[in-house]
């Protein structure tokens, strides 16, 4: 049973910083490239982050390149989103998905809201 699950987020004031965490079960996680989703509201899914499989490649949105670094651990088969110098523009759903995403890895996502 594949079971995804992304957690980590919360409101979070501007310039602050945040680290999502993304579980995955029923999947071969550590053969697989893996990545960062988010959805804004009125907007489409889009890649923020990604990682390879063994973690020595990544790769980043323009947008938030220098402020998020993403990371893996292939034993607890977690992937990681250190978010800093959130801006309100990232506010948004995160989801954790495979590079490129398979639909029955979708999660609930967690929302991150940067507010004050």
């Amino acid at each position: 049973q594949v079971q995804v699950v992304e957690s980590g987020g919360g409101l979070v004031q501007p310039g602050g910083s945040t680290t999502l965490s993304c579980t995955a079960s029923g999947m071969s996680f550590k053969s697989n490239n893996m990545a960062w989703y988010r959805q804004a509201p009125g907007k489409h899914r889009e890649l923020v982050a990604a990682i390879s499989w063994i973690g020595g490649t990544t790769d980043y949105e323009d947008s938030v390149k220098g402020r998020f670094t993403i990371s893996r651990d292939n034993a607890k088969n977690t992937v990681y989103l250190q978010m800093n110098s959130l801006k309100p523009e990232d506010t948004a759903v995160y989801y954790c998905n495979t590079r490129p995403p398979d639909y029955v890895y979708w999660g609930q996502g967690t929302q991150v809201t940067v507010s004050s």
